[in-house]
């Protein structure tokens, strides 16, 4: 079999979709696996002697493209066999991520030339083919019969590599990303696996602490809140994400809560109530949905004390090491002034003099030697 197929929407749409950020469209990727029901999907990267990269390759054990739809799949933007069978994948009924058919043009974003390479099950056989795109004709896909693999799957392997895809060399801060993008996903699966150039894409490895609250509204909705402190700071501030029931994000926005503590986190509101509104666009209009802003407002009020409670604990803790290294002058009990002015001090220090916390007992002992000395000095 050999055919061409034309995608009915204007390629300057498509490009605009293939201009997404290198990791979201692995993640779009890994999500496309995931919906054809793969227990395993595997992102590797193949790199040249000096490090470029010249492929990036998506394998998944997933159900493979149906080449009887395969027009319906490819032949336009917008609608997709997702939205036409249901809510659930055909195998192992996991929830849907996709449902506009959207995520297989991300894959340009990676590179200009995409093959997809599937292997489906056609009764009591195996067929398989390949599908190709390619950046300098938008829209366009050629389609061929290929040999029989050996199981169902699909290997999306992309050349023309992007030079912004160098940003995934580094694979600690994109195994990162994507197990917070996917954390409640992974959580809800157990049996399902990622991997990022042989690397576990866990919340388990990420993950510092998780905290699980009901947040309920005054009309007496409720739904669950679960926040993960990061073990390493992500770029930007806390991030509030809506998802559906089983973890996968229907929406994402800064959180606007400072932490007053060193690493990041993500906090996850999930409820069925919330597909609906992402059906009716209602979670992109943030603030000016009063739903959402209830859910915001509420949802925020439970971070401050969540943080506030947080830095309690680790002032605390704090304390207690300097007072047991004998580097802070202060009793434990004392209630005076002099250490309510020290103690403001040692926060404006913490504030801005980088890596304040990693000193040793005796550089921190000279330090708040040269504080102390300096405040009896002004009182004097």
């Amino acid at each position: 079999m050999t055919k061409d197929i034309y995608v009915q929407v204007r390629a300057d749409h498509v490009a605009s979709l293939a201009s997404a950020a290198p990791l979201s469209a692995v993640e779009e990727l890994v999500w496309n696996a995931l919906d054809a029901d793969a227990r395993e999907v595997k992102v590797d990267l193949v790199q040249n002697p000096l490090g470029g990269v010249d492929a990036i390759r998506v394998s998944d054990d997933g159900n493979g493209i149906d080449v009887l739809r395969v027009e319906e799949t490819f032949g336009s933007l917008g609608g997709s066999w997702k939205a036409v069978d249901g809510r659930t994948t055909l195998s192992f009924h996991r929830h849907l991520h996709g449902r506009h058919g959207r995520g297989r043009f991300k894959a340009f974003a990676l590179g200009t030339h995409v093959e997809w390479r599937t292997t489906m099950k056609a009764g009591d056989s195996l067929l398989s083919y390949t599908l190709t795109g390619d950046a300098s004709e938008p829209g366009v896909f050629h389609v061929a019969s290929a040999a029989t693999g050996p199981a169902t799957g699909t290997e999306v392997y992309i050349t023309g590599v992007r030079a912004t895809a160098d940003s995934l060399t580094v694979p600690g801060p994109a195994v990162q990303a994507l197990a917070a993008k996917f954390a409640l996903y992974l959580k809800a699966y157990p049996g399902v696996r990622v991997w990022f150039c042989g690397i576990p894409v866990s919340p388990v490895i990420v993950e510092k602490e998780t905290t699980d609250y009901n947040v309920v509204l005054e009309s007496g909705a409720r739904a669950k809140l679960e926040v993960i402190e990061w073990r390493k700071k992500f770029s930007g501030k806390g991030r509030i994400v809506f998802c559906g029931r089983d973890g996968f994000t229907l929406h994402e926005r800064p959180s606007g809560v400072r932490t007053g503590l060193p690493f990041s986190y993500t906090a996850y509101l999930v409820d069925a109530r919330f597909g609906e509104l992402a059906a009716e666009n209602a979670l992109v209009m943030d603030e000016l949905h009063p739903e959402v802003r209830a859910w915001l407002d509420a949802t925020r009020k439970i971070l401050k004390e969540h943080f506030r409670r947080r830095a309690d604990a680790a002032a605390a803790e704090r304390l207690a090491k300097w007072i047991a290294e004998k580097s802070y002058p202060f009793a434990a009990d004392d209630t005076s002034p002099a250490r309510a002015a020290f103690d403001r001090g040692v926060a404006e220090m913490r504030q801005h003099l980088e890596g304040f916390d990693s000193l040793t007992s005796s550089e921190r002992t000279y330090l708040f030697g040269l504080l102390r000395n300096a405040q009896e000095a002004s009182r004097s």
